[in-house]
């Protein structure tokens, strides 16, 4: 009873934290804004970013997100709950192999590992598509387990199977064709390894792709026929062209996820030597070993990486971080609290340097929050570790495991949640809120809402917040696709944009402060409104 009790008060917590800090730019407001704009235009096969054609992912976020601010109103509760929800089901989906495959012990240590590891706890309380394929690609990794315990033990894998199949298909709806090349590759690089093909004859090659196509096929098939240039632009450039070619801004050099993997994986991150020793004899650990290494392979040679991107090998590191725990030995364990606590501890002492880094773009106010946030955390996992040192010493070591799990979830969503007000410097959620405090976005009965453009300048999060698009004004970036095929839904130049706000009655732009002196030249009326140290909105008075 203790351990559902525990369990039912991390969920509500993991849930509860999901609305602690503003959407910040640019995934969250980008995934959240495409999300409300089918919320608000009943277009469910077309995604559209800021008013924009947007086809540089598949749907499977958008529609939860929209499903989720249906039923919970517009708020950044609702636009993260499917990642949040997706965490949950990460985590759920080990605990439940790691029971069927090594019993009720290694169970409780997986949902300790696996609740308290940082990078998934972190991407699950971030609004992007990658907890939606972590969820997806776990779902098929523990299910290729459990169908390989079922054939070892004489019983049939066809239901397993056929999950792993539309694990596949959901992968593939949340971000597109990797989410056949990760378990893809891994079969057939693991049963190369392995020499064994047992798996092969089990695929349910007939129901199997019947599966996946019904998951998948509709939404291509539709939004293609819609939209004639989708498949060229989804599959070329956005799959082909950005895994091998530089010039999508997010390069990186070979070693690129290594700092990511050794912080990711804390407080656990002291057993990375136990997974190093790969054993080919047992399928379950050889399995999660292939998949993990072929993950980090994978995206550290691409052209193209972002720090979520190895997201999907966290699971498997913590079904073999819990496989281990449960077997080590008391001292064992207490070594490996060493790591994590003198992290933390260091931690306490940056802190002040951190708050040296404030300058007129970063208000002191913005990083002594983050600061608090931060030593309330290292506080809790410090304190809470020498209590689990001290029950390791009485061999309580499931009890020590909790501890230590526990405290460092609450201590990573304390620093989730002070980060908030460094946040908001990446966020238009105070600035619309400001503007709704006055006259500038209220509007009479009949009155058309009062026009809102972004000149040379553009925040993720502003159509969210606004809950309307804005107009772009000379500015591109990964609006080219939308803008090239609907050339009235922006404006090119700031040229054009003087005749257009001396045309409108009323009028208000996003901008930097570059921009409103280059527009002061051309005798444009313009009051500010709202600012800040790098942007400001300005008003047609």
């Amino acid at each position: 009873m203790q351990w559902v009790l525990l369990a039912s008060a991390v969920v509500v917590l993991w849930l509860i934290t999901l609305s602690t800090r503003a959407l910040v730019s640019a995934d969250e407001g980008r995934y959240a804004t495409l999300s409300l704009a089918m919320l608000q235009t009943g277009d469910w096969v077309t995604p559209r970013l800021n008013g924009l054609l947007y086809f540089e992912k598949p749907p499977l976020q958008y529609w939860a997100g929209a499903l989720s601010m249906g039923l919970f109103g517009v708020n950044a509760w609702a636009a993260r709950l499917w990642p949040g929800l997706c965490g949950l089901i990460t985590i759920a989906a080990l605990v439940y192999t790691a029971w069927r495959l090594w019993g009720p012990r290694t169970a409780v240590h997986t949902a300790c590992v696996a609740a308290s590891t940082t990078w998934i706890v972190v991407n699950s309380h971030f609004l992007s598509l990658d907890a939606g394929l972590c969820a997806a690609l776990t779902v098929v990794m523990c299910a290729i387990l459990l169908a390989e315990h079922a054939l070892q033990q004489g019983r049939s894998a066809r239901a397993w199977m056929l999950t792993a199949w539309a694990g596949v298909g959901l992968a593939i709806l949340s971000k597109g064709l990797v989410g056949l090349v990760i378990p893809g590759a891994t079969l057939v690089l693991h049963s190369v390894w392995r020499r064994e093909l047992l798996l092969w004859k089990h695929l349910q090659w007939a129901l199997g792709p019947l599966v996946l196509l019904a998951l998948t096929t509709p939404w291509f098939v539709l939004v293609s026929q819609r939209n004639p240039d989708f498949a060229e632009f989804f599959f070329i450039h956005e799959h082909w062209d950005r895994y091998l070619k530089p010039g999508h801004r997010r390069e990186g050099a070979p070693w690129y996820f290594v700092p990511y993997l050794l912080v990711g994986l804390l407080p656990w991150t002291s057993a990375l030597p136990w997974l190093l020793k790969p054993r080919r004899g047992e399928f379950a650990t050889s399995w999660l070993w292939m998949w993990s290494v072929l993950i980090f392979a994978f995206f550290s040679l691409s052209s193209s990486k972002l720090p979520s991107y190895i997201l999907p090998m966290f699971p498997a590191l913590a079904l073999l971080v819990a496989r281990h725990t449960a077997q080590a030995s008391a001292a064992t364990l207490q070594r490996h609290l060493i790591v994590p606590a003198v992290l933390w501890l260091l931690v306490l002492v940056a802190l002040p340097f951190l708050v040296q880094r404030a300058n007129d773009e970063v208000p002191v106010e913005a990083l002594e929050a983050l600061a608090w946030g931060m030593a309330l955390g290292a506080g809790l996992f410090v304190a809470v570790a020498l209590g689990a040192w001290w029950a390791l010493r009485r061999g309580q070591r499931t009890l020590a495991l909790a501890w230590v799990a526990t405290a460092h979830l609450g201590a990573a969503l304390m620093v989730l949640s002070a980060h908030n007000e460094y946040g908001q410097l990446k966020s238009s959620e105070r600035m619309v809120q400001a503007l709704r405090g006055g006259p500038w976005l209220q509007q009479a009965p009949g009155q058309a809402s009062t026009p809102f453009f972004a000149v040379q300048a553009y925040d993720q999060t502003l159509p969210f917040y606004l809950e309307r698009p804005v107009i772009l004004v000379d500015y591109r970036d990964e609006f080219t696709f939308g803008q090239d095929r609907e050339p009235d839904r922006w404006i090119p130049s700031l040229d054009s944009f003087v005749t257009r706000w001396k045309q409108e009655p009323r009028a208000l732009a996003y901008m930097t402060p570059s921009t409103l002196q280059a527009l002061s030249g051309r005798g444009l009326s313009l009051q500010i409104v709202w600012q800040d140290a790098r942007r400001m909105v300005v008003a047609k008075p």
